[in-house]
């Protein structure tokens, strides 16, 4: 299987550019977090009271409260009674959380054998899962994939001019209908094409109008439904889009894409505009599906693979990216 997603620089300046992107997009989220560690570590012994502290810090940045627990609780477990510093603190916290992120940090990837891998996007309208199509997109073709795009948000005219703004800049072909149109059969007549042109990515777009759930539930199946009906392993991947500004909310929409498609993995976006970072965390820990990809910006290459070390180290405040 190949990868999706790296710039095809594989230099530490590179590596380390991106880094710098990653922790700029993290900054409020970050600096939240240090200013509450800072408060509570300065100057005093690891005690009950100050595990009780930390907990609340990890909460308010949006790391759940389970996983707050296992944090304090890990730290304690080696420091308690003892005096501990703020920076001994933030590493100790990076380190937990890469090991609960490690796990999920694995990059989008498209196996050669199908042709075409079809791909199924999901996500509440306003996550930015059409821009995050079209990142894929210039990506896929980057890589040398010939990538097709289905424009199955026939709710909403907006999303098919922007997917079709995305099939002119990345130059993939766009299957669309008038708005209003039966995307269940969209998607078959994409399936079909692609099929018939030697595609080897099929990106399909989706409906997320969570206020109408049974209507989007049947629809979802439908689509699920039809394009078995050509490949019966068909989607070989349903990917939900998530919007970081959303904090723990992101928790309860994992939970109702889960109940009408088998998610196969999670796209985080936004990061840069929001304080809540640490909600990729208690993503993680509580459902453990993969995380293909954040986003910190508006840019193709502001969509980059997920690494569990790099994102627990901006999160953190922390200066390198690496071991």
């Amino acid at each position: 299987m190949s990868g999706v997603g790296d710039t095809g620089h594989t230099d530490d300046q590179s590596k380390q550019g991106w880094f710098q992107r990653l922790k700029s997009g993290l900054s409020r989220s970050s600096s939240n977090l240090q200013s509450n560690i800072a408060s509570v570590f300065t100057g005093r012994k690891l005690d009950a009271a100050s595990v009780e502290e930390l907990e609340e810090a990890l909460i308010s940045a949006d790391m759940g409260v389970e996983t707050a627990m296992e944090l304090a609780l890990g730290l304690s477990k080696t420091r308690f009674g003892k005096d501990v510093g703020e920076d001994e603190v933030r590493q100790a916290l990076a380190d937990q959380i890469a090991g609960i992120l490690e796990p999920v940090a694995k990059p989008l990837s498209i196996d050669p054998t199908r042709r075409p891998e079809v791909i199924l996007v999901c996500g509440v309208n306003g996550t930015g899962k059409t821009t995050t199509i079209g990142k894929f997109a210039q990506q896929l073709v980057n890589d040398g994939k010939r990538v097709m795009l289905a424009a199955g948000d026939t709710f909403r005219a907006a999303a098919i001019e922007q997917l079709e703004v995305w099939g002119r800049r990345t130059d993939c072909p766009v299957i669309a209908k008038a708005p209003g149109a039966d995307a269940a059969g969209l998607a078959f007549e994409a399936l079909e094409k692609a099929r018939a042109e030697g595609a080897d990515v099929l990106l399909i777009d989706t409906a997320g109008r969570l206020h109408n759930k049974s209507a989007l539930m049947d629809e979802l199946a439908k689509i699920v439904r039809v394009l078995k009906k050509q490949d019966q392993e068909a989607p070989h991947q349903t990917i939900l889009v998530l919007d970081a500004t959303t904090g723990q909310n992101a928790k309860a929409q994992v939970e109702t894409f889960r109940s009408m498609a088998p998610l196969t993995g999670l796209v985080v976006t936004k990061l840069d505009g929001s304080a809540r970072g640490g909600v990729v965390v208690a993503l993680a820990r509580q459902f453990g599906l993969p995380v293909h990809a954040v986003g910190v910006g508006e840019g193709v290459y502001d969509l980059r693979p997920f690494e569990a070390k790099s994102f627990a180290s901006a999160l953190l405040g922390l200066e390198k990216s690496t071991d």
